[in-house]
């Protein structure tokens, strides 16, 4: 899989029992990863404390376990956890390890029943001496556990946690910490034995994600609306000449590269190829008409400029700086704005290619002294030519005097002041509030990036435009029963909303997922004769918008 996506857990498997508190304390000042610390996890770990680890796809759940047993022992392990450990001359007892996977299993369950996906991977921090425990190391990894036996003085030692709310992986330690969500039923088995023939099976395999991933759009079902793959042509008897099929030539091509941050770790970077026509693309936009007029101002300015040094090369010219900060809430616009800005900034002639390369903390923040730097110069070198895009660049500037995000800053702020880098723009986005903060405190960041956008909620009139045009997209449509039904549940979800967590477009986006797939499992078991119905979305797969609300946290 890919090694920034799982780079969370993989810096937690490479760590022993000499290197794993110190990891652990760095895990405080790393501001691309929620950290927390509970006293114990019912019903399995009561008596432990629990330390746990969440960015947006990974979570480590890390138990230090200092009830001590006995100085030497096996575990009787060779084919899986086993509940109980036996030892001659001792009564049996129940097994750490079997404890730790129990309670990884109601995390993922809360999680799933929260529809939420996070790879879980436990770590467990025994006094215990394990014997045979290179034996079982395998076993243990199978089930996503690492054991770091014959630890000392656990019961003294406490790691640093960040604890920052307004990290994205706070709101998964709420849902594994939430004991209310066990209430909620399993998710539905869609296992069932049924015979189907060959096109019903293959629309079932589609529903349950066992297609490659190069299957596209059968009967124009689509399970992501976000994503950039064409769609398939569909067959002939299905597209009379009445009107081709809309193509999509703005969105961008995606590729990835890899930058080093040093010898022995390397990260992966997505690119976007620039687009033919972003000027239209920026019209299509639903709202943002402040944001469309402050582009324009800016690339009117620079066209002007690009003219008139052409008209009078001797002339004194404006100096614009391309710099900027987008600030607004999730599912706002911002990245999708910054997409059509290169673009529009390349078709003015101010960048060379247009591209943009969008990264995060996790880009630049590597494990070495120096990784930084390196970093921050292939980066920059990749972005030549077009947008460097940083997402939640706020994060960047921990609270923490020693957080080698505030070297990146930095270390940005004195390229950039090199005259030849004006062959690029960089953009930092991220939270109105956040953003503001780190512009107060680093002065610095003020003048380098004069150009500011603010993304505003949208409304829930143009919530349901962006719905409309969404499912136009693939073909669909409501029929009355249902756009009332999800007109209602939009308007009442919109009323209850936690504006610091409300995702906008985003939530729209999840939303009609979950839409999606009870459209497509309702059509594969009652089979539709009309091949319309296939495509029609009826009140019956409108599934209810679940409503955020406070978590109840357990074992404080």
């Amino acid at each position: 899989m890919n090694r920034n996506l799982n780079r969370l857990i993989n810096d937690f498997r490479n760590q022993t029992y000499l290197t794993i508190w110190k990891h652990m304390n760095a895990m405080a000042v790393n501001y691309a990863v929620y950290s927390n610390r509970i006293k114990g996890f019912a019903p399995y770990l009561s008596n432990c404390d629990i330390y746990i680890y969440a960015d947006s796809r990974n979570m480590v759940v890390v138990c230090v376990d200092c009830n001590k047993h006995t100085q030497k022992q096996c575990y009787d392990e060779t084919q899986n956890i086993d509940m109980m450990i036996y030892e001659p001359g001792c009564e049996p007892r129940e097994s750490t390890v079997w404890k730790l996977k129990e309670t990884m299993d109601i995390m993922k369950s809360r999680l799933m029943k929260s529809q939420a996906s996070l790879k879980v991977y436990g770590i467990l921090l025994t006094e215990d001496a394990i014997n045979n425990s290179y034996e079982l190391e395998d076993d243990w990894e199978k089930n996503n556990i690492k054991v770091i036996s014959n630890c000392s003085h656990l019961n003294l030692r406490r790691a640093g946690v960040n604890s920052d709310d307004d990290l994205a992986g706070k709101v998964y330690f709420d849902i594994v910490t939430d004991e209310s969500i066990d209430a909620k039923p399993e998710p539905k088995d869609e296992s069932e034995d049924v015979e189907f023939n060959d096109f019903e099976q293959m629309l079932y395999d589609f529903v349950n994600d066992k297609f490659d991933e190069d299957t596209d759009g059968i009967l124009g079902l689509t399970i992501k609306d976000d994503t950039n793959e064409d769609t398939a042509d569909a067959p002939a008897e299905e597209s009379p000449a009445e009107e081709p099929e809309p193509q999509e030539p703005a969105t961008p091509t995606t590729k990835s590269e890899t930058i080093d941050q040093n010898l022995g770790l390397s990260v992966d970077i997505e690119i976007l190829d620039p687009i033919d026509n972003p000027r239209e693309e920026l019209d299509k936009l639903i709202g943002c008409g402040d944001i469309k007029r402050r582009m324009d101002e800016l690339v009117a300015l620079t066209t002007y400029n690009k003219t008139m040094q052409e008209l009078f090369p001797n002339s004194k010219q404006h100096e614009v700086s391309l710099h900027s900060v987008f600030l607004g809430r999730p599912g706002t616009g911002k990245t999708t704005v910054c997409k059509i800005f290169g673009s529009l900034l390349h078709q003015a002639g101010a960048l060379s290619k247009g591209h943009v390369v969008l990264c995060d903390r996790g880009t630049f923040i590597g494990t070495l002294w120096g990784d930084e730097e390196r970093s921050v110069r292939q980066v920059l070198e990749k972005a030549k030519g077009g947008v460097l895009m940083i997402d939640e660049a706020y994060l960047l500037n921990s609270r923490n005097d020693n957080d080698p995000g505030k070297l990146v800053l930095q270390l940005l702020m004195n390229i950039l002041a090199d005259e030849s880098q004006r062959d690029i723009a960089v953009v930092l986005c991220g939270y109105k509030d956040q953003m503001q903060k780190l512009l107060e405190t680093n002065p610095g960041l003020q003048s380098r990036f004069p150009n500011k956008f603010e993304f505003q909620d949208f409304s829930v009139d143009e919530l349901l435009e962006i719905t409309q045009t969404r499912i136009r997209d693939y073909e669909y449509s409501f029929t009355e029963q249902a756009w009332e039904k999800y007109r209602g549940m939009l308007n009442q979800a919109y009323l209850v909303r936690d504006p610091q967590t409300w995702g906008n477009a985003r939530f729209v986006a999840n939303q009609l997922e979950r839409i999606y797939m009870q459209h497509a499992t309702r059509c594969v078991m009652q089979k539709p004769e009309d091949k319309q119905e296939w495509r029609q979305l009826t009140a019956e797969d409108i599934v209810p918008i679940e409503v955020a609300r406070p978590k109840a946290k357990i074992g404080f």
